[in-house]
């Protein structure tokens, strides 16, 4: 048996709740219920007037006694905005840059997590709100920049985010050529994430590579997710084999 471990995908909308309440406490109470090895987060605020100008990602991670990786997507003088990851295990900050955007600029972070005899290779990106602009940059993320590029034989590659997304759009297709989706490799019922307080589509995602089994996937439905951010978590049970 190889390593288990939880993934969660998680849009944490600024941390603005459905209640318009701003409370970064109450995201990482969410995060501590799916009980996370690895977090993947979007729309996260560092230094906004906003938000109180905290680092969001930061005061999360220290909720959860884990350690931070952020990549702003957007930076505007101090102001920042974008993706992170959080775990409680060792870590390396492979790459994090921009992906063609026409719109809100949008980015991926990679980073490197050690899992046993494997090291996973873990990505983290938002997608645009147009059609076309996702499509764009889906091929750049499948791309020999991002998941295209050369990675060593132990790589396990785990990919995670907020697409903007459904099954049925040309970039989840492309997506789907390259990785498992780890809702439809698990079985069973298929959950929507979005809107948090009446789930109908399902934007949120995880996908998987070679060599990484997914045991069980979750929406993490509950009150207290429903009111902290307007997506719901989705976590997946894996095994790195």
């Amino acid at each position: 048996m190889g390593r288990r471990l939880r993934l969660v995908t998680y849009n944490v909308h600024s941390c603005f709740g459905t209640d318009r309440r701003l409370d970064p406490g109450r995201i990482a109470e969410v995060i501590a219920e799916c009980e996370a090895d690895i977090v993947a987060l979007q729309e996260v605020d560092v230094a906004r007037a906003r938000s109180g100008g905290i680092d969001q990602a930061e005061s999360i991670a220290k909720h959860l006694s884990m350690v931070s990786h952020f990549h702003p997507a957007l930076h505007l003088e101090e102001e920042r905005y974008g993706d992170a990851l959080l775990t409680a295990l060792p870590t390396r900050l492979v790459k994090a840059g921009g992906l063609p955007s026409r719109g809100e600029p949008r980015g991926v972070l990679w980073v490197e997590v050690p899992a046993g005899e494997a090291r996973l290779q873990v990505f983290v990106t938002h997608l645009g709100l147009l059609g076309t602009e996702r499509v764009r940059q889906t091929e750049a993320l499948i791309g020999p920049d991002w998941l295209g590029a050369p990675m060593p034989g132990d790589a396990r590659i785990l990919f995670a985010g907020d697409l903007n997304a459904v099954t049925r759009s040309a970039s989840y297709k492309l997506l789907v050529r390259r990785l498992k989706d780890a809702q439809v490799e698990a079985g069973g019922r298929i959950r929507p994430t979005f809107p948090s307080r009446f789930p109908l589509l399902r934007l949120d995602h995880i996908f998987v590579g070679e060599g990484v089994r997914v045991h069980r996937t979750a929406v993490h439905d509950t009150p207290l997710a429903r009111r902290a951010s307007d997506h719901l978590p989705l976590w997946a049970d894996l095994e790195i084999e």
